[in-house]
């Protein structure tokens, strides 16, 4: 029997060494049960949002790097080079906008007045029901695979809410509507540019919807439709839409650029970022 006694374990005294780690790791359990608690508490407390059947709330996104990865103007240019509309040097310029917009994640007022300069030279003469036709048909091949799924949540959760949802943007109205229509969602606010007779001029009616621009467009908008801006909420990437988001009473910050996500730090705002995290910390 004597041979098998190194199957039996053996008893060591514990060191002081032992007794600390043991402690300390009780301490540890001890302290993470209590900071659980603490958070299920905080969550339960927190009010509901959004505020189901509140209809004196909407919800204002952002489209571009917001909604969709890249911009929807870019995809929609590529989607008029594929179908003839201009040349393989001005297909060039779209790539390059569209490559640095990506990998900056930020948007640059000059890059974005030299597409939309572009896009509104490619227009002028055509109809506005044969853009919005083949837009229709530019959604399904570019950008359909583009939008984030973590915003589409967030906005669903405002229409599952019963409230209105729209996109701000200054992309085409006319683009903006087709996507917010094939997102389920309210309307869009968007850049007009100027048609008459169903003909576009290539002009625009006054300046892209832009930075103050949007926020003025959200402020006429809740007025129109009664909406108490304080009861609303706001989704951008951009720190050019600080005013719009500072518009609301529930801004958000969504895969925010570098500028905007120290905004929103320093205001508490919320962040959501669903790039993956190479990616995020690399635009950070």
């Amino acid at each position: 029997m004597a041979a098998l006694g190194w199957l039996t374990p053996r008893r060591r005294s514990a060191t002081a060494r032992s007794v600390l780690a043991g402690e300390a790791a009780a301490e540890a359990a001890r302290k993470t049960s209590q900071q659980l608690e603490e958070a299920a508490a905080e969550e339960a407390a927190e009010p509901q949002f959004p505020v189901e059947g509140d209809d004196r709330a909407a919800a204002f996104f952002d489209l571009d790097n917001t909604v969709m990865q890249g911009a929807a103007l870019f995809h929609f240019g590529r989607g008029l080079y594929k179908r003839k509309f201009f040349h393989r040097n001005e297909l060039a310029r779209f790539a390059w906008q569209q490559t640095w917009f990506r990998l900056a994640g930020v948007e640059d007022p000059e890059h974005m007045q030299d597409v939309r300069e572009s896009a509104l030279s490619i227009v002028k003469g055509h109809r506005v029901s044969e853009l919005m036709s083949i837009g229709e048909e530019i959604y399904d091949e570019y950008m359909a695979d583009r939008i984030w799924p973590g915003t589409r949540a967030l906005a669903q959760a405002h229409l599952d809410a019963g409230q209105k949802v729209w996109l701000v943007t200054a992309a085409p109205v006319e683009t903006a509507t087709i996507i917010a229509r094939r997102l389920g969602l309210t309307g869009a606010l968007g850049t007009v540019a100027e048609s008459v007779d169903g003909v576009y001029t290539g002009r625009l009616v006054g300046e892209p919807l832009h930075g103050p621009a949007k926020a003025e467009a959200v402020r006429a908008l809740a007025a129109a439709e009664g909406l108490e801006l304080a009861r609303c909420a706001a989704y951008s990437d951009s720190h050019n839409d600080i005013p719009m988001l500072s518009l609301v009473g529930h801004p958000y910050a969504i895969n925010p650029d570098s500028k905007l996500r120290r905004h929103a730090r320093e205001r508490d705002w919320r962040l959501r970022d669903y790039r993956t995290g190479r990616k995020a910390a690399k635009v950070g």
